[in-house]
Parts: structure tokens; sequence; C-alpha cells
């Protein structure tokens, strides 16, 4: 390749446009040409297409197949049978080697009669109105005694993002789950066969008085695959708010009643003055109250006043304040209108 550029350059051309052709940077053709003379390719693309000095051979991973599929290791995965070869007084290859050959010949599934585990993705869910969608969970509130924390439980309306229900527990329980949820069920006057609730896998969440109460007050419980905190996105970042908020404290909490007012004072803030950016800078109370449908569309009038007094500072249109009339809950969002009226039809 450097013969080559070298020739087409004594012929006239240019040495950046004869590089460019041949897939090189100048910087690297002056590397080739070193004091020494031609030197290897070191570029990465080339590094890959070199054979690992460490590989397999392929007496080895065929030896890696065969003891896996032998009667003995069968039913084992690669953690088990590395640590029982060296028992053995045999080393092979590593686990991760072992995997790998595994994966390579399609043969990385779940070994032994058991059943493999699935957990599939929660059903999406789409909230048109408030209280159609709740979603809750539960968060650690330091205290005073190491090792000791408060329970904070927070039940939030995706579609308005605004706490409905909330309270401080010295412990977990499914009973106060249930008292808490039928309490804010009955201050919002939910009718029956018209909310859903999810959370995630939590001892609270699926014990066996929520679930009664959720199933006695005709709510549909909605659960996230166990320890994927994505599928429960509206409540970990409520979580997130009231811990960074400015005014958390610094030092854990010395009693419940500590721990109450603060959460009153934040819950408070949060409904009531904080300016959501998800909700177009209006807070969780108004969208809740629909008090935001008047709010945007006066903001929209003002924005197209002001571009009709200096039109010449504006490039484009005004700014969107029309607010998102589908909220939606749970990977697999749909991508079609089609799926949308599905999903409005189902809520």
């Amino acid at each position: 390749m450097s013969t080559w550029i070298e020739e087409t350059c004594a012929a006239g051309a240019r040495l950046k446009p004869a590089c460019e052709v041949v897939g090189v940077s100048v910087r690297t053709l002056q590397r080739w040409r070193g004091e020494d003379g031609i030197q290897a390719d070191a570029r990465a693309a080339a590094a890959q297409e070199r054979t690992p000095a460490n590989r397999l051979s392929e007496a080895e991973r065929s030896t890696i197949l065969e003891v896996c599929n032998s009667p003995e290791f069968a039913d084992c995965p690669p953690n088990q049978i590395v640590p029982a070869l060296a028992d053995q007084g045999r080393y092979i290859a590593s686990e991760a080697s072992f995997y790998r050959v595994l994966r390579a010949h399609d043969q990385l599934a779940h070994r032994g009669k058991t059943r493999a585990p699935r957990h599939r993705r929660p059903e999406p869910l789409a909230a048109t109105a408030p209280n159609q969608l709740w979603s809750w969970d539960i968060t650690y509130l330091a205290t005073t005694l190491k090792g000791s924390f408060f329970y904070l439980y927070l039940i939030l309306d995706v579609f308005s993002r605004k706490i409905v229900g909330w309270e401080v527990f010295a412990e977990e329980s499914s009973a106060h789950a249930a008292t808490l949820f039928e309490q804010t069920h009955r201050r919002e006057d939910v009718a029956p066969r018209t909310l859903t609730l999810h959370s995630d896998n939590g001892a609270p969440m699926k014990g066996a008085t929520m679930l009664a109460t959720l199933q006695r007050l005709g709510v549909v419980p909605s659960f996230s695959r166990p320890g994927v905190s994505n599928d429960n996105p509206y409540s970990e970042a409520l979580f997130k708010t009231l811990k960074y908020q400015p005014t958390f404290p610094s030092q854990p909490f010395e009693d419940l009643e500590h721990a109450h007012t603060w959460v009153a004072g934040f819950v408070d803030w949060y409904n009531e003055h904080h300016r959501h950016s998800a909700l177009k800078f209006v807070t969780p109370g108004q969208r809740h109250r629909g008090e935001d449908q008047r709010i945007l569309v006066d903001r929209a009038r003002l924005y197209e006043t002001a571009r009709a007094q200096h039109p010449k500072r504006w490039s484009g249109a005004t700014r969107t304040w029309e607010p998102d009339a589908v909220v939606l809950l749970n990977p697999g969002k749909p991508t079609s209108k089609k799926e949308v009226d599905s999903l409005h039809n189902d809520t």
C-alpha cells in the first residue's frame, strides 16, 4: 500500500487524496515509513483481523464441548463445571471461555430439568386522564440509629404526576400499604374497575393483604420484572427528585414526626409549586385538576402576541405549549396511532 501511494505521488497525485483512496491517514503512512523502514500495520481494524495469541485451539474448543455435553456435566453450567474439573486436576480454560464456546455453538441455554426462569415485560399501559394509572413504591429514609430506617410510601398518578397518597412508617408491611391505598382510593373518589396500580415486586406490593384490597376495590395490579427499575420509572424519578431536593435534610431523621413533617412539606411543594418539565412546566396539582389546559392556552396566546409585535426576533414557530394527551408506562411503547388507540380502549 505504501508503495502504491509512492508511485501515485510520483505520477503527480497529491499525498492526502492518495491516502484517502486507500483508507489511511497521512499520519499513518508517516508512521509506516519510520526510520527502520516499512513497519507492521498497527491500525485497530488490522489488529482485529489478526488471530489473538491466546486464542483457544480447535482441539481445546472441541474438548470444552465434549466435557459440557458429557453425562457428568450435561446439567451443569460452566461456573459449576470449571471448579469440578479443577478438583479432578484438570484445567481446560476459564469459565468465560466455556461460556464463549457454548454461545458460539448455540448451546448457551438453561441446563438441567428445571424450567428456565422467564420474566416477561409488563404490558404497556396508557393514561389519558387522572386516576386511570397510578404508580407506587417505597424508599428508605435514614434515621439516627445506624442500620435502621423509616419507610416512605408514595403513590403517584402517572398522568398528572401528582402525589395522591403518602405516609411514613417504621417498617415495611403489606397491611400498611393496603391501608394507605384504600384511604387514597377513597379520597380521590375513584370509580371501580377504572384504575390500574403499577409497582415493583416487593413483599408489601404482592402481599396477600394488599392484593385482597385491590381485588375488593376493583383495581387492576401491574408489576415490574424483578430487579428492573426501568419498569417503574415514574416512581424512581420521583424518589430522585425527593432526595436531591435542596431542603432534603443533610442529617438523618430523628424520629417519625420529623420525617413526617419534612415529607408533608415536600409533597405540598411538589404538587402545588413545582413546575414539572414533563408537564410543560405546570404543577402536578394543576394538571390533576385540569387547570393546565387554560394555563397552556394562555401561554400560547401570549407567545403569539409577542411574535406579532416583534416578528424579526422569531426564526420559526413559537414554543409548543400543547399538553401531552397520552402518558405511557413500561417498555415496548406503542409507535403507531393504531396501537395508541388500542391502549386507550384497554385503559
